[in-house]
């Protein structure tokens, strides 16, 4: 069945229609004066005078979390407490959602490091988290730390696929392009299986993220330290094994000297000392798990 237009009443008050998305082909309707509609929690949040209609992807169905043959797929519209394994009685979600996959005990670390309540977590989702690729977007983090991959479905058909690494190209940019809607992300199974580490700071002890790095160690000892929040896009380090504090510190030395973020929730060189710091704290940490 083909999309149901409704008229609603909405904040955003220049929007008149919101398509209630059934099939793919109503994801044509993307494009200019339109905007994907999933939590809205960051899109109901501010003036968007450029849209007049939203194309809700909530009714399309997908499934929140789907086991694969190569690993894990997490649909664009899973939300952060689905993806934290979160629940009454465990808010804060669960320490990995899978016991024979430990990476996943990213999962609720990166979406602690939110500045966001319950109930954001219960409508936020990991795509808007993603696709606003805001510095301080820790589940895209984890997701970049998990070496996942984003299927993006283009507004003519088919479907094109981009490390998550290499799809954020600075603050509130990235590759998806125009129309094109993100489907869902692959963790592959050798990242899931890997044993990880989590390290965030920040100025205020409920304050949004200055830094967020995370270890992933896998099980032929090769190593990524990702860093975030602290950068103007997720940066990964790559070795071939556990790396002494010599060689995080060489790492991060080749870091360029403006891809240090500045606002007000932290000055680059202070972001840059403290990356330091929890780098070598995620180094340690791999370097003792078994």
């Amino acid at each position: 069945m083909a999309g149901e237009v409704s008229e609603v009443n909405v904040d955003l008050d220049t929007v008149s229609e919101v398509v209630l998305a059934r099939e793919r082909a109503d994801l044509a309707q993307v494009g200019v004066g339109s905007a994907v509609l999933a939590g809205g929690t960051f899109l109901f949040s501010e003036p968007h005078d450029h849209l007049h209609r939203l194309i809700d992807i909530t009714t399309l169905g997908w499934a929140p979390l789907t086991e694969t043959a190569r690993g894990l797929e997490i649909a664009a519209t899973c939300t952060l407490a689905e993806f934290a394994g979160a629940r009454p009685g465990r808010e804060l979600g669960t320490s990995t959602l899978w016991p024979q996959w430990p990476g996943t005990a990213l999962f609720a670390e990166s979406c602690r490091a939110l500045l966001a309540s319950h109930k954001i977590w219960r409508t936020a989702t990991v795509g808007g988290n993603v696709c606003l690729s805001l510095p301080a977007g820790a589940v895209l983090g984890a997701l970049v730390a998990l070496d996942a991959t984003a299927v993006i479905w283009p507004r003519g058909g088919g479907e094109r696929r981009i490390s998550l690494r290499d799809f954020v190209t600075g603050p509130g940019e990235n590759l998806l392009g125009s129309g094109a809607v993100v489907r869902s992300f692959l963790v592959p199974t050798s990242s899931l299986v890997a044993r990880t580490s989590f390290r965030k700071i920040a100025l205020a002890p409920l304050g949004r993220s200055g830094s967020v790095v995370m270890g992933r160690r896998a099980v032929d000892d090769r190593c990524a330290i990702t860093i975030t929040a602290a950068t103007v896009r997720p940066i990964v380090l790559d070795f071939d094994s556990v790396p002494l504090p010599s060689e995080v510190n060489d790492a991060l030395a080749d870091i360029p000297g403006e891809v240090w973020f500045d606002d007000p929730h932290g000055a680059p060189d202070w972001r840059e000392h403290v990356t330091g710091l929890l780098a070598a704290e995620v180094a340690a940490e791999l370097r003792q798990a078994s």
